[in-house]
């Protein structure tokens, strides 16, 4: 799968893009959209920075009445961190007083493959924004995020083709008794995804996170070993929405989900984007939609064979 589209929606509210400074289009109400501000990424010299299209938003818009932030390109975003995006943002927190809502780095792969995308230490956002509800990233390389306490987050999502195990490890040891959603896109070990279930430690113990209700753990190479520490993870008594799509899940995965505890206290089982043979997503079915699960299960992904004994399958977002 290809990003192709970048976000139309975020935090409930209609993206919009803030306009180039050329441009003669009215604005719409500060709180009414979810503003979008974003620079070309392979940028010619007269191309307005993302700096320069910030301080401009600041001075154009009713700072203090915007409520969220999808921060697009930036210069280079494939050499250059998103460090100076971070601490424009941390430093605009006394004029941006309603920002309940940020989202770093909402490129597609015509902007810079999500594994390309060069992050940073997000969690200053965190310190300078006591009020925010949600946060999203997007990209993995240099991707910080240390163990941090934040009362009002209520939705964490993290999307990449490689999550390393200090950053997986740096979110399950936060302190966030707000968090409703939680989504990690584990990704794969050749673009730095090297974490593995016991990483997730006190969040699947259930000890982690008490306001959870909807845990995506998606986009896996190793999505079988990740569905197995669910089956018998204490957590998932509580969840409501349940996600392990977009990875490489198999049979051997599935048997592990159906083995373990029960989940027919589910709403919605999202099991995209797989690999399971007919017979398994019989079982799954006869298992779950009884009891009203919503259960999620397309056409499965074909295993490539090289010829030589392997079988290759593939996490749906990578480079």
């Amino acid at each position: 799968m290809i990003l192709v589209n970048h976000l139309q929606e975020f935090h409930g509210l209609p993206v919009f893009d803030f306009p180039g400074a050329e441009a003669r289009v009215e604005l719409p109400d500060a709180e009414a959209v979810a503003w979008r501000i974003s620079a070309p990424t392979y940028s010619d010299p007269g191309d307005e920075q993302w700096g320069a299209q910030f301080e401009r938003f600041l001075k154009e818009v009713d700072a203090d009445r915007v409520r969220a932030l999808v921060i697009g390109g930036w210069d280079e975003a494939y050499e250059n961190s998103s460090a100076d995006i971070v601490t424009a943002l941390v430093g605009a927190n006394t004029r941006l007083t309603g920002l309940v809502a940020v989202f770093v780095g909402d490129m597609v792969s015509e902007d810079c493959e999500i594994s390309w995308i060069i992050q940073s230490d997000v969690t200053p956002l965190l310190a300078a924004y006591p009020d925010l509800e949600e946060l999203g990233v997007r990209g993995g390389s240099e991707l910080a995020f240390p163990p941090v306490r934040h009362t009002s987050l209520k939705a964490l999502v993290v999307e990449t083709g490689g999550l390393g195990a200090e950053v997986v490890r740096g979110v399950a040891g936060s302190d966030l008794p707000s968090l409703e959603r939680l989504e990690l896109w584990l990704g794969t070990d050749e673009y730095g995804g090297d974490s593995t279930p016991e990483d997730l430690g006190s969040l699947l113990a259930g000890t982690a996170f008490p306001s959870l209700r909807r845990l995506g753990l998606r986009n896996s190479v190793v999505q079988d070993a990740i569905a197995a520490a669910v089956a018998g993870a204490p957590v998932v008594a509580r969840i409501e929405e349940l996600d392990l799509s977009l990875g490489v899940l198999t049979d051997k995965g599935a048997a592990a989900l159906l083995d373990g505890q029960p989940l027919t206290h589910l709403t919605r089982l999202d099991l995209s984007h797989h690999y399971l043979s007919e017979p398994m997503q019989e079982r799954l079915t006869a298992a779950l939609a009884p009891h009203g699960v919503a259960l999620v299960l397309d056409d499965p992904q074909q295993a490539e064979d090289d010829g030589d004994g392997d079988v290759w399958r593939y996490v749906a977002v990578a480079e």
